[in-house]
């Protein structure tokens, strides 16, 4: 039996799905099961494949996925760029790339996020449509697995032609296969996103104006820069890594704190902030004074090195970063 696909698809006869994630939190693997259970197990033709730079945790990374009906080739292996469901699997995402790119009116965009649907509505800008919510990352925590299944639950109950059952055969296939050991847990996850995705309509309040998602090359013949130039060098004064958390981030009690420096040995990007001061004998002395959470990727090395527990692992919350950041470059913070 085929799947029977939605009216709406679009000028190409596809129906469009693009995942919008960082890597390490399995987009790649969710896209690449939901794309095998609509071609392999419900009949349809389809295509997937993903996007990303270098290939490790943090990087930015997109997920694309078509269907169509049996009798259509595909012929085309170019992003989707007027998606009909848009499921982005890092909260932190939203403001820092535009995730709602080429969304269409009648589409659903999914985030993985504990606010309500409203809030994501007023985050992402978006006059009206259909918002979802889930707490991918909450359901990963506790059934120690990975936010991309309760994404991949989630998108598949948003695409109302896709079964449930045959997407969990997919999961059953892949993991009996490769990760026995993990296949009940991403099972659970799988139906907890499916269960617990909220979605709220939106009456459309103004004009629909997401544009297209088709990225332009920054430079062409007329505006290169001469062969060796560096036009823009790395740095870490401007560089803001918190995009890369997954979810964690190093919560500091300086009232446990000795100031032994080892936290801020093993941190790779120097996010710890110190500061000099004159002890009681009137020699100098250096004591941590906080983090700058814009800095840190949320690796938790530092935990791992603390000794007294001074840096224990937090769960990311809205708001939490911006509130305790202590700044590594003040002056910066001094010229805005």
């Amino acid at each position: 039996m085929v799947a029977a696909l939605p009216k709406n698809l679009d000028e190409d006869g596809f129906y469009g799905i693009r995942l919008e994630s960082i890597g390490g939190l399995g987009a790649h693997l969710a896209g690449q099961v939901l794309a095998e259970t609509g071609v392999l197990r419900l009949g349809l033709n389809g295509s997937h494949f993903s996007s990303y730079g270098s290939e490790k945790k943090g990087t930015l990374l997109k997920s694309y996925i078509r269907f169509c009906s049996p009798d259509q080739i595909v012929r085309t292996n170019s992003p989707v760029e007027r998606p009909h469901l848009i499921a982005v699997f890092h909260e932190a995402l939203i403001g820092r790339e535009k995730v709602a790119l080429g969304l269409r009116p009648d589409g659903i965009i999914i985030v993985n996020s504990v606010a309500s649907p409203g809030e994501i509505k007023e985050r992402l800008g978006l006059p009206g449509g259909t918002i979802g919510v889930v707490d991918a990352l909450g359901i990963a925590v506790a059934e120690k697995s990975r936010p991309n299944m309760a994404m991949l639950g989630a998108t598949t109950r948003a695409v109302a032609f896709i079964d449930p059952e045959a997407v969990k055969a997919a999961i059953r296939e892949t993991f009996e296969r490769h990760y026995p050991h993990l296949l009940e847990a991403n099972m659970h996850a799988f139906q907890r996103g499916y269960d617990e995705l909220r979605l709220e309509t939106f009456p459309l309040e103004g004009e629909w104006a997401t544009g297209v998602a088709r990225p332009q090359p920054a430079y062409g013949y007329l505006n290169a820069p001469w062969g060796g130039m560096v036009t823009n060098p790395g740095n870490s004064a401007t560089k803001d890594l918190s995009t890369s958390r997954q979810g964690f981030l190093p919560g500091l009690d300086l009232e446990k704190c000795v100031h032994c420096g080892l936290c801020d040995i093993v941190c790779p990007d120097y996010c710890f902030v110190w500061e000099t001061y004159t002890k009681e004998d009137g020699k100098p002395g250096v004591r941590l004074v906080g983090i700058d959470y814009r800095y840190c990727k949320g690796c938790l090395k530092c935990i791992e090195a603390c000794p007294t527990d001074a840096l224990v692992e937090m769960r990311e919350t809205e708001g939490y970063a911006e509130a305790h950041s202590v700044a590594v470059f003040p002056h910066l913070e001094q010229d805005k």
